[in-house]
């Protein structure tokens, strides 16, 4: 949960916050209802000294009509406990950086890099699809056959290109010092919320219903809540991970857009950076702008254009204090399609994770988090596959993958 403390230091600063993410939180409401929280728990404990107090003088029957008065304000306490906790669980991050432009939406982000300018052919360019078809790269009708929409066979060169570039991240990301991690793919519901999926999400998230547990969308959802309930050392900190991963999305509101190809699909796999910090906003900003160069480096070793996207507030979910995407050009679109995305939390998911560390002064303080799409495919794919096409339909292998492919083209 976010620190009502840090909201109460700056009412009018937190109800600001609220209106560039476009969340309509009551905030005077909550902090009532977190008044009456402290007050009604004042109340039991008292209750609870003068039954105890009344035991030790023997006054029995005082101390057993206390207990039943006792009992009803702790059902009192803990059914007004889950309301606030409700109300605190859709209450955006308590700050927002300052590169974060105050806007509506995604049409407010602000483009701040672009490397290398889109792809020209000298003739008749063709889209992902049509390549891969010809190459027996992926079978589209029979995943629809077997799994309906947005299902697919990546197969031959497809899954071996597919797996080339996981494969050159993963190694990447290593030899930085990431701990690799292949993750659980299905968690508990609870997992969805602490680490701030949940509430919101929930029409994305496959639901196994019989096991109430949920397939996950990416590796940062168990990574993160790796050390969940664990008090570290700052010794210990940062800690690395990249996690790898498949991942599911029902993209349950996105029905009928982009339904061609291989651009948004129900599975795919993915390498994400997990970053976990002490509280300390300079180390967070320079993490921040490693494992973004991290995944920049990636797409620059791979020589695919793209640009970044600094997001405004509006298109941050509650929990990001600091966001960019990173978007490919895909020819076939006549545009650049985001295929990776940076954000730091600050203490926003640990609170909800109960993830701390001791300091060098012994005191107890919450970790800073922070994650990274290192690799996403097949929506990668899509870039390397129609910018490295060739004019005869074969498609160049980048130099950096051919080690990992064993070949220079695919035909």
């Amino acid at each position: 949960m976010i620190d009502l403390k840090k909201v109460r230091e700056n009412i009018e600063g937190y109800k600001e916050i609220c209106k560039n993410k476009w969340k309509n939180i009551d905030v005077d409401a909550i902090l009532i209802k977190d008044d009456q929280r402290k007050d009604l728990q004042k109340q039991i404990d008292d209750l609870k000294f003068q039954q105890k107090k009344f035991g030790e003088e023997k006054k029995y029957d005082e101390a057993k009509a206390l207990k039943t008065e006792i009992q009803a304000k702790e059902e009192s306490y803990k059914t007004l406990v889950e309301d606030l906790n409700n109300e605190l669980l859709k209450m955006p991050n308590t700050a927002i950086h300052p590169d974060a432009p105050v806007g509506k939406d995604d049409s407010e982000n602000i483009v701040t890099k672009t490397v290398w300018e889109p792809t020209k052919f000298d003739f008749e360019a063709k889209d992902h699809m049509e390549l891969m078809k010809k190459l027996d790269m992926v079978d589209v009708e029979r995943g629809v056959k077997l799994a309906w929409a947005r299902s697919y066979f990546l197969k031959g060169d497809g899954m071996l290109l597919e797996q080339a570039i996981l494969q050159y991240t993963l190694k990447k990301l290593v030899a930085k010092w990431f701990i690799p991690m292949n993750v659980p793919n299905i968690v508990n519901p609870e997992a969805l919320q602490w680490t701030g999926y949940f509430p919101g999400g929930e029409e994305d998230a496959y639901w196994m219903e019989r096991d109430n547990q949920r397939l996950i969308w990416t590796s940062e959802i168990p990574v993160t809540a790796y050390h969940m309930d664990e008090v570290l050392t700052e010794d210990e900190l940062p800690k690395k991970y990249c996690g790898y991963s498949a991942c599911y999305r029902r993209e349950a509101g996105t029905y009928g857009k982009d339904t061609a190809g291989l651009y948004r699909v129900h599975q795919f796999m993915k390498v994400e950076q997990v970053v976990i910090l002490p509280e300390d906003i300079a180390m967070s900003d320079e993490y921040h702008r490693q494992i973004l160069q991290n995944s920049m480096e990636v797409i620059e070793d791979i020589k695919v254009p793209y640009r970044v996207l600094q997001l405004c507030t509006g298109d941050m979910a509650i929990g990001k204090y600091n966001s960019q995407d990173l978007e490919c050009w895909m020819p076939s679109r006549n545009a650049y399609g985001e295929t990776h995305s940076v954000t730091s939390f600050l203490d926003f998911q640990a609170r909800r994770l109960n993830l701390r560390y001791r300091d060098k002064e012994g005191k107890i303080k919450y970790c800073y988090t922070m994650n990274n799409t290192a690799i996403a495919t097949p929506r990668f794919l899509i870039a390397v596959v129609e910018n490295y096409q060739q004019a005869d339909g074969s498609i160049k292998v980048p130099e950096v993958l051919i080690p990992y492919m064993g070949k220079e083209i695919i035909k």
